[in-house]
C-alpha cells in the first residue's frame, strides 16, 4: 500500500495562531465557533477582550492554539499602552496571523493602521479573513475580497490566503482551521485532548461576569468594569451527586456615580449579570453554581498601575 496515502504518516502538527483586527471584527466570536464552546469573550461592545485567552482547536492531524489578542488601538491610557504591548509581542510569537475584516464594512484607517503593522512582521503567514459574510450579498463580498487583495499588494503582504467565512452560520469555519493546519510547525499536541483554553477558571469565570455586566450598560465605557473574582470553593456538607461551587467575586468601576448603573433600580440588574453569567458558568464549569456579586469602587483604576495590577493587568 503506497505510504503517501494513509493519513497516519502525516506528521502532526501543532502551533499557535492569532486573530487580529479592529474592534469587532468578530475576532471572539470566530475563536468560539473554531474551538465549538463559548471561550473568549464576545460582546457587541468593542474592545472587551483583556486576557490573552487561549482557545484551543483538538483535529487528528493538527492541534492549533488560539491566542485572543486586545485589538490594537492607539492608546489614551496606561491601561491603553498596555494593551498595545501585548498585541505586538503575541504577533511576533505566533505561527500563523488571521486578519479579520467585517464583510459589511468597508476598509477603513483603522484597518490600515493594523494592515500596516502586519506589514512589519515579515516572516509569519498571514491569513485575511472576512468576517460576517452572512450579512451581506455576493457582489459586496466581492467587492471585499478585491479590496483586501489590493490593500495587501499596496502594503507589500503576501497573503497566504484570503478566506471567507460566517462564524455565525458556521460557514467554512472548518475551511478555515483546514487551511491553517499545514502552516503550523510539526510537533506533538501542545495540550491535553480536553483542554479547550489554558486559561485558569478562575480568569474565564470572571470574563464571563464581566462579559454580562457589559451588556446592558449602554453609555458608559466598557472599560471602566473590572471583575476579580475573589475565591470559588466548593460548598461544604453537600453530597457527592450534588455540588455546589460558591463563587465570591467583585465587580470594579472606576466611580461612585456607576454603582447605580451597574446595580440598576432595586438591583434588578446586578441581579440580571448574575443569572445570565451563572448559566454560562455553569456550562464551563459543568456544575451547580452560586454566585456572589458585590459592586465596589476603585478609583481611576486604569491610570493606577498598583491597581492595575492588582485587577491582573
Amino acid at each position: 500500500m503506497d505510504n503517501a496515502s494513509a493519513p497516519s504518516q502525516a506528521p502532526h502538527r501543532a502551533g499557535f495562531a492569532c486573530f487580529v483586527g479592529r474592534p469587532n471584527a468578530g475576532k471572539s466570536t470566530l475563536t468560539n465557533a473554531l474551538v465549538g464552546t463559548k471561550v473568549a469573550i464576545t460582546s457587541n461592545r468593542p474592545q472587551t477582550t483583556r486576557h490573552t485567552v487561549r482557545g484551543i482547536v483538538h483535529r487528528p492531524d493538527a492541534q492549533l492554539v488560539l491566542v485572543d489578542t486586545p485589538g490594537l488601538h492607539k492608546p489614551r491610557t496606561l491601561l491603553g499602552e498596555r494593551l498595545n504591548d501585548v498585541v505586538r509581542t503575541t504577533w511576533a510569537e505566533v505561527d500563523v496571523i488571521g486578519f479579520c475584516l467585517p464583510a459589511d464594512q468597508k476598509l477603513g484607517p483603522g484597518d490600515r493602521f493594523i494592515a500596516g503593522e502586519l506589514a512589519a512582521i515579515k516572516k509569519t503567514p498571514k491569513i485575511a479573513i472576512i468576517t460576517k459574510t452572512d450579512l451581506v450579498d455576493s457582489k459586496t463580498l466581492a467587492e471585499q475580497l478585491i479590496a483586501i487583495h489590493q490593500l495587501g499588494e499596496e502594503l507589500g503582504i503576501q497573503w497566504a490566503e484570503i478566506v471567507p467565512v460566517s462564524a455565525v452560520g458556521d460557514k467554512q469555519v472548518s475551511l478555515l482551521a483546514d487551511l491553517i493546519a499545514p502552516m503550523l510547525p510539526e510537533s506533538p499536541p501542545l495540550y491535553p485532548e480536553g483542554d479547550l483554553t489554558d486559561e485558569p477558571e478562575q480568569v474565564m469565570v470572571a470574563e464571563l461576569i464581566r462579559e454580562a455586566a457589559l451588556e446592558g450598560v449602554r453609555d458608559e465605557l466598557p472599560h471602566s468594569i473590572a471583575v476579580v473574582v475573589e475565591e470559588m470553593l466548593p460548598r461544604e456538607d453537600r453530597p457527592k451527586d450534588k455540588p455546589l461551587l460558591d463563587i465570591h467575586a467583585n465587580v470594579y468601576i472606576e466611580r461612585p456615580s456607576q454603582k447605580g448603573i451597574i446595580i440598576g433600580p432595586k438591583g434588578a440588574r446586578l441581579k440580571e449579570v448574575g443569572m445570565k453569567s451563572r448559566k454560562h458558568i455553569e456550562a464551563l464549569l459543568g456544575t451547580p453554581v452560586y454566585l456572589d456579586l458585590h459592586v465596589k469602587v476603585a478609583k481611576d483604576w486604569q491610570r493606577d498601575p498598583k491597581q492595575l495590577r492588582k485587577l491582573g493587568f
